[in-house]
């Protein structure tokens, strides 16, 4: 049986009358990409939240490789062993795509460096592979500005796994991205978490996705799960169908 990365016993939370969490449990396992589904507003980025320490539950614990990390600051959980990437990509839009990832090895090693330096960082061909890994190589001395939004994800995707993180949490990795390059960049992004041995929680709306790139998948509702199962369980469940998928 695979090993459990990150583990939620009784997570509960609720902003003045809105329960977002309501006794939580939910274990992520190694190696897996688990999908998160949901209508909008049932906690589904709030585990998120809570599981990077940019919340702190009300009850309940999250561990991560059997330490307690629910107190833990954001900077200590990166260090950790777990990185995220939000909806919308965090990049240093005035510097370049590699910039962006040299200041991210400069504090993976906890010191930063000025802008001149960063050429001479001896990380410079890790992180070049890393962007090669995601397919945004050819932009590396562009601005992260220039970027279509779709490299712009895969960048953040980068510069989240120049972290060297065991898991990684997405929320809506695909989300503003044309239809159209969805599929080519979800194929890209889970290539690049494989070869990097990197387990994976993502927060997703389209079916399609879930369907194709998960392994199990845990239904939010109204600050509870409602179900965990293979995508094929759940989605051919007639609740989840109907009281969050909405047909």
């Amino acid at each position: 049986m695979a090993n459990v990365l990150l583990s939620a016993k009784d997570i509960q939370i609720r902003f003045g009358g809105v329960i977002a969490a309501d006794g939580i449990n939910l274990d992520v396992l190694e190696g897996e990409n688990l999908a998160i589904i949901g209508p909008n507003g049932a906690g589904k980025t709030t585990f998120l939240n809570i599981s990077t320490g940019y919340l702190r539950p009300q009850a309940g614990t999250v561990t991560f490789l059997g330490q307690d990390i629910t107190a833990q600051l954001p900077r200590t959980i990166v260090k950790l062993g777990i990185a995220r990437a939000f909806q919308i990509p965090q990049l240093f839009l005035d510097q370049t795509v590699m910039e962006n990832m040299l200041i991210a090895a400069a504090s993976r090693r906890g010191h930063p460096s000025g802008l001149r330096a960063l050429s001479h960082m001896p990380e410079a061909p890790e992180m070049e592979r890393l962007l090669d890994l995601v397919g945004v190589k050819s932009y590396a001395k562009r601005t992260a500005r220039e970027l279509p939004e779709g490299q712009r994800k895969l960048v953040d995707i980068a510069l989240a796994l120049a972290l060297k993180p065991k898991l990684l949490l997405m929320d809506e990795p695909t989300s503003g991205v044309a239809s159209s390059e969805k599929l080519a960049i979800m194929d890209i992004l889970t290539k690049a978490l494989a070869e990097e041995k990197v387990t994976s929680v993502f927060v997703e709306h389209d079916m399609d996705m879930v369907e194709r790139y998960a392994n199990r998948v845990a239904v939010w509702n109204v600050g509870k799960i409602q179900k965990v199962g293979t995508p094929a369980e759940v989605l051919a469940d007639p609740k989840v169908r109907e009281q969050v998928i909405g047909i």
